[in-house]
């Protein structure tokens, strides 16, 4: 049977003396930094870091987040209590007047007994995974940037061939990242004359991942995509790209760009390869509508071989690129308007661009998004009006914006309030507005269903103007202003 280290995440491992010289610059820099609150995995041991900044909601908070009641932290926390730390066989890094860290080596999965300490192993590895989720939620582009070796071959059959240059000398290599939730001794690569290489299939998206050379991890040498986790590990990056723009012709250009709604138009960020028959460029695109150009030689032109095209705010056409399935828009009435305009939060709401289409019973314009929470208006001649069959979400101008949202992963309850007249969920996801979010009654429940992305989320409930934590769960935290907050976790 798997090692417990087959249930958890394994982050990337520092030698002891990076891990000794993190953390004296911990010391020197936590005062400049926001109260540490760390539960993570690195050099096969679990870590927990606590700033003594932290209010004591704040460490209940993040104590039942990871079920570590049996640890007396608070105790160790106030008046250092070692006697429940050293009894589970924690050992203290450090400890002062700043904060402290504690470390424990992981143990087998299999010396579990208990059923229940099995489910709470479980648990916290969800938590944990949701901060690294395999595939990284919210990303709109990506793109590889790899020297003296090409990126890694995707095949038609999903599957990516990750490829490690050099090291032929080592006696083992293994492959290991947020694709295997970080497991080092799963994907065993192969040697070759050239290096080793490694077979996995994937789809498209963004990935971390490291080699682990001889039981040392490492970055990617050729990869110049490198992110640091906000934990002290840094990962190599690799996007599984789905589309690749194409400029035929143009042989005599000097420089190739393409630019988009994608990367906010940036015009010498993604430079094309040239090829035999004109230019390329591979990339990561997420589901959704992309408007773009290419820039030769400082020109910028539409996609010769792209009919699909939008206009834009320089009386001229940018490119399309639709990925995923359309969303059809309609606007009933109005058949004597001469213009309709959609705009909305995915096109940052331009009014130049969503020309929509008459019809018989009103006005319509398919257009593709992908999962997500989406403010929108329509402008009938001019005048901005929201969308009238649509409930309704306040903007900042007190202007009434319709809402869709696709893909809806989690739905909101509040039980009770069988008076109230109006309950909203307000959080994080919609920027706190009080009133965007207007739950509907459904037997003994107020609800709403929102999409919200992989990872953590703040929340409250506002009942006829009240505002409330969520008395159905007893996960919650306190941030810097003294406001209670319930604390929501999204799993991949």
């Amino acid at each position: 049977m798997r090692s417990w280290c087959k249930h958890i995440i394994k982050r990337s491992l520092y030698s002891c003396s990076r891990i000794i010289i993190c953390m004296i610059m911990l010391q020197a820099s936590v005062c400049a930094q926001p109260p540490a609150k760390v539960y993570t995995i690195k050099n096969g041991k679990m870590y927990i870091q606590l700033s003594k900044k932290l209010s004591e909601a704040s460490v209940d908070s993040f104590i039942s987040q990871y079920e570590l009641q049996d640890l007396a932290l608070k105790q160790f926390f106030n008046n250092g209590f070692e006697d429940s730390l050293k009894k589970f066989g924690w050992e203290i890094v450090m400890n002062n007047e700043l904060g402290f860290i504690i470390t424990k080596a992981l143990s087998s999965f299999d010396e579990m007994k208990n059923p229940a300490d099995r489910i709470r192993l479980m648990e916290k590895q969800a938590a944990l995974n949701a901060e690294f989720p395999a595939v990284s939620p919210g990303v709109v582009y990506g793109y590889n940037k790899f020297r003296d070796k090409l990126a890694f071959e995707i095949r038609k059959d999903s599957v990516v061939l990750f490829y490690l240059r050099n090291n032929t000398k080592a006696s083992k290599v293994m492959l290991a990242g947020s694709f295997n939730t970080w497991t080092p001794d799963e994907l065993a690569m192969t040697r070759t004359d050239s290096g080793w290489i490694a077979f996995v299939k994937l789809s498209p998206g963004k990935y971390w991942y490291k080699f682990i050379v001889n039981g040392n991890w490492t970055t990617d040498n050729d990869n110049r995509q490198n992110e640091n986790d906000g934990k002290g590990n840094t990962n190599s990056v690799f996007y599984y790209t789905n589309t690749v723009f194409h400029l035929n012709g143009f042989s005599n250009a000097n420089k190739v760009f393409v630019a988009g709604s994608f990367n906010d138009w940036r015009p010498n960020e993604l430079a094309m390869t040239k090829t035999v028959d004109g230019w390329e460029f591979p990339i990561y695109l997420a589901d959704g509508t992309h408007t773009y150009r290419f820039i030769v030689d400082g020109v910028w032109i539409t996609d010769p071989d792209n009919k699909d095209k939008l206009p834009n705010e320089l009386k001229d056409y940018n490119s399309v690129l639709r990925i995923g399935k359309p969303s059809l828009f309609k606007l009933n009435n109005y058949k004597d308007a001469k213009q309709v305009i959609l705009t909305g939060s995915f096109n940052k709401w331009r009014k130049d661009e969503l020309f929509m289409t008459r019809t018989a019973t009103g006005w319509e314009l398919p257009y593709t998004l992908g999962p997500g929470n989406y403010e929108y208006r329509v402008i009938v001649d001019g005048k901005e009006i929201a969308h009238p069959q649509d409930l309704l979400t306040i903007n900042d101008l007190n202007k009434g914006n319709s809402y869709l949202i696709l893909n809806a992963n989690y739905t909101f309850r509040l039980k009770g309030y069988p008076d109230a007249k109006k309950v909203f969920v307000a959080g994080d996801f919609n920027d706190w507005h009080p009133s965007s979010f207007d739950m509907k009654k459904e037997g003994d429940e107020w609800v709403f269903r929102l999409h919200l992305s992989p990872g953590k989320h703040l929340y409250k409930f506002i009942v006829d103007g009240k505002w409330m934590i969520d008395p159905g769960n007893n996960e919650w935290e306190r941030d810097e202003q003294g406001n209670d907050n319930s604390v929501l976790w999204i799993g991949q």
